[in-house]
């Protein structure tokens, strides 16, 4: 015989645990293991008001945050839905069932206002950091830098056809990769050079890469 479903969905009382309803391999409980605010809290107390009415939580927001962080949440009225709406978010930011998630405005207005005059966001920066290197995960030894390729939105009609085909002119002996080889040296015979465009206000990079070597 199919079931049926017989929960009241008008029952009075409910018997609720939000910690049981957050799994043990959640990312977010994996992270809430290693965050301690206490000392965040400590460095904001100057920035708030003993008078007026009461203010939110700086833990609550940097919570917030980091949930948007980790959960590719970019928008911050969005991110505000998405906390009062999922269990594990609330549960990860100390609002239990009934806690009430702050405006979307109210991150611009104090990450320009007591964040920045505070510098939070760098002392949350350097525990993370700290705690990196506790844990072995950070030996501090050297760096990376990311180099990402950006699509420009450049105008063609602007533009104006590049005609410096040398890509190692002037850098024998500095260390260059090519040495002093040009463009026309690794095209097959034959085959026309590609037309190529570059801004007016833009060096060719020879010259440029040459500026930041001296």
């Amino acid at each position: 015989m199919m079931g049926q479903q017989c929960d009241d969905p008008t029952s009075l009382f409910y018997e609720f645990c939000l910690e049981d309803r957050v799994p043990a391999d959640h990312l977010l409980r994996k992270i809430d293991r290693f965050l301690d605010f206490g000392s965040l809290r400590h460095g904001l107390a100057p920035f708030y008001s003993p008078i007026g009415r009461p203010s939110i939580d700086p833990e609550l927001m940097i919570r917030m945050l980091i949930v948007g962080y980790c959960c590719g949440i970019r928008s911050e009225r969005r991110l505000c839905e998405e906390v009062d709406l999922n269990l594990a978010y609330r549960w990860f930011c100390r609002l239990g069932l009934e806690g009430h998630v702050p405006d979307h405005s109210t991150f611009s207005k104090t990450r320009h206002g007591r964040f920045r005059d505070s510098d939070a966001f760098r002392h949350l920066f350097d525990m993370v950091v700290r705690r990196a290197i506790a844990e072995g995960l950070v030996g501090g030894e050297g760096f990376a830098v990311d180099a990402s390729l950006i699509a420009a939105d450049a105008n063609k009609q602007r533009s104006i056809a590049s005609t410096d085909e040398s890509i190692g002119r002037n850098w024998r002996g500095r260390g260059a990769p090519f040495g002093n080889i040009s463009i026309r040296s690794m095209r097959p015979p034959g085959v026309p050079p590609a037309r190529s465009f570059r801004s007016p206000c833009n060096p060719p990079a020879p010259d440029f890469f040459n500026k930041i070597r001296r």
